[in-house]
């Protein structure tokens, strides 16, 4: 690494930092109120949506972008119908999203264990790739019975991941601060 590198890392120590602190604080939140933290998701991606949607039918107007046209304003339409249905029903939003990843997780495990099945020949430990596809399959069928404990489940590991995140981001930040300049 180059001396203005090092230096340059050295200096935005408390960036790293400030971004760790902003996890703990948004997985500590999670973690104490999850179905808020879930609708509160949903909503800002409905904002992001919204955002995407905007911008994208604003590049339609420029000559330089490669997209077709048409494609182009089905996504601004798509991004900007679901930003509006998010943003204006954000608890909704949530549940249906969640619906929709225990239907992907029960076509993902069976997808696995076609999968396995085919290539049993071929590859060693394809008893794995079929036992993640039977779990996919469990905890897809399970979500849909229980929607309550799996949005809370879902919850509780963006939390936990998010304090992870954040954790690991403030020690780097201190690391980043500790390091020593190199000698010119």
């Amino acid at each position: 690494m180059e001396a203005g590198t090092v230096e340059e890392v050295r200096r935005s120590w408390w960036v790293s930092v400030l971004f760790g602190l902003i996890g703990i604080a948004f997985g500590l939140i999670t973690i104490a109120k999850p179905f808020q933290a879930l609708v509160a998701m949903a909503w800002a991606f409905g904002i992001l949506a919204l955002a995407d949607g905007i911008a994208s039918l604003l590049a339609m107007f420029d000559k330089r972008v490669a997209v077709p046209k048409p494609w182009l304003l089905l996504y601004a339409i798509a991004s900007i119908a679901f930003g509006i249905i998010a943003v204006g029903n954000p608890k909704a939003t949530a549940g249906i999203l969640f619906v929709m990843l225990a239907f992907w997780l029960i076509v993902a495990g069976v997808f696995r264990i076609i999968f396995a099945i085919r290539v049993r020949k071929e590859i060693v430990g394809e008893w794995l790739v079929a036992l993640s596809g039977v779990l996919a399959i469990v905890l897809g069928i399970a979500f849909l019975r229980n929607p309550a404990v799996g949005l809370f489940t879902t919850a509780i590991w963006v939390g936990a991941g998010a304090l992870v995140y954040g954790l690991m981001q403030v020690l780097a930040g201190f690391r980043f601060r500790k390091h020593a300049p190199l000698a010119a």
